[in-house]
């Protein structure tokens, strides 16, 4: 059926490039009512990204969307933390980019979407999808933004410079940042021995380290440049709140250290975008994908009220 919404959403595809494959919804972040999700109104972009096409374990990355927005329309909008209702800033959801060709295309496809997203100079959102997509987007980042950090957090290092014949395998979401950003990881507490020689330790918080303390935190923050992109893994949460991802990790961070050390991050640093990532959806399993959700949304509480 034709609606003017739909009409909208074509219009919006045309202004933004259609030369990516592109999927259509009808469905908003959190329900929230049309005049909040527009795209000429909205502050704030979410640009989905359902690639899982290079993860090696556990699969359903592709499958995070739907999962992700279910949840979002049984959340509370008002956040007590920061007295706010962010989605009255404008939430706009994007076609989805839906390209899956080969781990190359799909770089070229996040390269190119973010590239034309920056043009709007609205605040740009990314779910995956599983990693590898981090990497189209961060190099479009850092071509806006020269003095840029990248802040991942994650359990695993996903520094490895080629994995199974691509250099745009999910295990090497990081390595090209960490050459050409300021590479800060938190929460590492899996890698191979390949990636130790381009780890650089004094700008990597590993998960046994910082557990049960909060030092850490602005020792962190400190070594962050001013423009910040953070790539969120969702397996840099325990699996005991976070099981639904590719390769659950124990000994992950709960969900208030996390949240604390993002605000600290907020409230000292200009964020310029963000990415969620790995969310494997499992059937009859709420939580992880509330957790999504939730997760989305109080990051752009701090972007826009702290």
């Amino acid at each position: 059926m034709f609606t003017a919404k739909n009409n909208r959403q074509t219009k919006c595809s045309k202004f933004l490039g259609t030369q990516n494959k592109q999927v259509m919804t009808n469905k908003t972040f959190g329900g929230i009512p049309e005049k909040y999700a527009e795209f000429e109104k909205a502050e704030i972009l979410l640009q989905a990204i359902p690639y899982d096409g290079t993860s090696t374990w556990g699969k359903g990355a592709d499958k995070s969307l739907d999962a992700f927005l279910e949840a979002s329309e049984n959340m509370e909008l008002y956040d007590i933390e920061t007295d706010s209702e962010v989605y009255k800033k404008g939430i706009h959801l994007l076609p989805a980019v839906t390209e899956k060709k080969s781990p190359e295309d799909v770089y070229k496809a996040c390269y190119t979407k973010t590239k034309e997203l920056l043009e709007t100079n609205k605040f740009l959102s990314f779910l995956g999808g599983e990693h590898s997509i981090s990497i189209g987007i961060i190099d479009a980042f850092k071509e806006k933004y020269p003095n840029l950090s990248v802040l991942q957090l994650d359990a695993h290092a996903d520094l490895r410079p080629e994995y199974l014949g691509s250099k745009y395998n999910h295990a090497c979401a990081m390595h090209k940042a960490s050459k050409t950003c300021n590479l800060i990881q938190v929460g590492i507490r899996s890698m191979d021995s390949s990636e130790k020689q381009y780890l650089n330790k004094e700008k990597c918080f590993f998960a046994e380290d910082i557990y049960k303390r909060d030092t850490w935190m602005q020792t962190a923050i400190n070594k962050l440049s001013n423009a910040v992109y953070i790539t969120i893994d969702l397996d840099v949460f325990d699996p005991s709140i976070m099981p639904a991802t590719g390769t659950p990790e124990p000994g992950g961070l709960d969900w208030d250290t996390v949240r604390i050390f993002l605000k600290k991050v907020f409230e000292q640093k200009n964020v310029v975008g963000f990415d969620i990532v790995e969310l494997a959806p499992i059937n009859h399993i709420k939580a992880p994908n509330f957790l999504t959700a939730k997760l989305y949304y109080k990051l752009l509480s701090y972007k826009f009220y702290i």
